[in-house]
């Protein structure tokens, strides 16, 4: 099993948080208890929120409940996707109210895919789950075997997903038969939780792996076409977990947990820059900036040099895969969702509706659905800077 190199910290405050919101409305849902903060940097300045619905509450006797599977959006239907820690996939209306619920055996390590009226589920029980998006029928289900831990990734009529176990399988979108399958053999030492999502350009899959590997892969057929080794020797976290990205010139990033962020040539795999930070477990390509987050820190890089803009330190909290929401930089720190202007890395509020955030938010024009820790989701309309 997949270990995680990270100290959690529970904010104690949170359940009192959770415990107000039957009976309230707006108030506690701005409570931010993470930093102090100046008056004018009021949460409402920044995001309303819009409605909100409890999902999965915690237990009398769980302690530190977290929710790491990010939402997802049906267009068709107006619905959110929220995958739960009790094993629950949700179509949540506009209204709040839950249309539709399907359960799996146990919980999810990753967040669901809606096309074209159907939600692709990948499965802790190693399945893979097609649902009628507007009624959550099943369509198809295919049994990988291992427990899946990445949002689906569709290309080319096939619809791509990892495992924890260090394999991508590749199913036809139609009716879920198999297509092809591509592994390797997780190293022998400790591995960090997690694993790559898949970047798919122009027919080619690349993909990383807890053995420290880069690969890019042909859709057709999942053969390779190269294979690069960004961790160098050793036993113990050499993890590529990070999904890879691009940016609009066509550089390709990843960063491997030891040895720090890569840029690479897409086509030959041949190394552009490196930077020497490790414990690096997401990054973000937006224009020509590159913003890294993990382990105690967030990051600010120019994209084409490597050169670092800014730096966010964080102490022991690790910070998750961010998004950018109406010009701000959206990073959830597992305790609370920071506001940060990426321009500067400063933050200008923290929120936490209770027992904090893990799972990344999705973002939809300026709303924005966030999933809390406490089982709860939210929709919030965001503002942006103002001045």
């Amino acid at each position: 099993m997949k270990e995680r190199l990270v100290s959690w910290k529970r904010w104690l405050g949170g359940a009192a948080v959770a415990g107000l919101l039957g009976g309230c409305s707006t108030a506690p849902l701005y409570t931010n208890p993470e930093l102090p903060r100046p008056a004018t940097f009021r949460p409402g300045d920044f995001f309303s929120v819009n409605w909100w619905a409890s999902l999965a509450p915690p237990t009398r006797l769980e302690y530190s409940p977290r929710e790491v599977a990010s939402p997802a959006y049906d267009p068709d239907n107006k619905h959110v996707i929220a995958l739960t820690r009790d094993g629950y996939v949700r179509a949540v209306g506009p209204d709040g109210k839950v249309k539709w619920s399907f359960r799996t055996p146990v919980r999810f390590n990753a967040g669901a895919r809606v096309s074209e009226g159907v939600v692709y589920v990948p499965g802790g029980d190693g399945v893979l789950y097609a649902l009628d998006s507007a009624t959550g029928d099943v369509k198809w289900k295919y049994t990988a075997g291992e427990s899946l831990a990445t949002v689906p990734v569709l290309a080319d009529g096939l619809v791509l997903v990892a495992s924890e176990s260090d394999t991508l399988f590749a199913v036809k979108a139609a009716d879920g038969v198999w297509a092809w399958q591509y592994r390797r053999d997780p190293p022998s030492g400790f591995t960090v939780r997690g694993a790559s999502t898949p970047l798919v350009h122009e027919g080619t899959a690349y993909v990383g792996f807890s053995d420290g590997f880069l690969v890019a892969l042909t859709i057709s057929d999942g053969s390779a076409t190269w294979e690069k080794s960004l961790s160098g020797a050793g036993t113990q976290f050499l993890d590529v977990d990070t999904p890879p990205v691009m940016n609009e010139a066509g550089q390709l990033f990843v960063a491997s947990y030891k040895n720090g962020i890569f840029a690479l040539e897409a086509e030959t795999g041949d190394m552009v820059w490196n930077t020497t930070v490790g414990g690096v477990t997401s990054l973000l390509a937006r224009g020509q900036l590159l913003f890294a987050s993990g382990d105690g820190r967030v990051d600010a890089y120019l994209a084409d040099s490597g050169k670092l803009l800014w730096s966010l330190p964080l102490g022991e909290r690790a910070a998750f895969a961010p998004v950018f929401a109406q010009g701000m930089l959206l990073v959830p720190i597992q305790r609370s969702l920071l506001f940060l202007d990426p321009k500067t890395g400063r933050s200008r509020v923290a929120w936490n509706p209770g027992d904090g955030i893990t799972a990344t938010p999705f973002v939809r024009g300026k709303q924005v659905f966030v999933l809390s820790n406490n089982g709860y989701l939210y929709a919030l309309d965001v503002n942006g800077f103002r001045g």
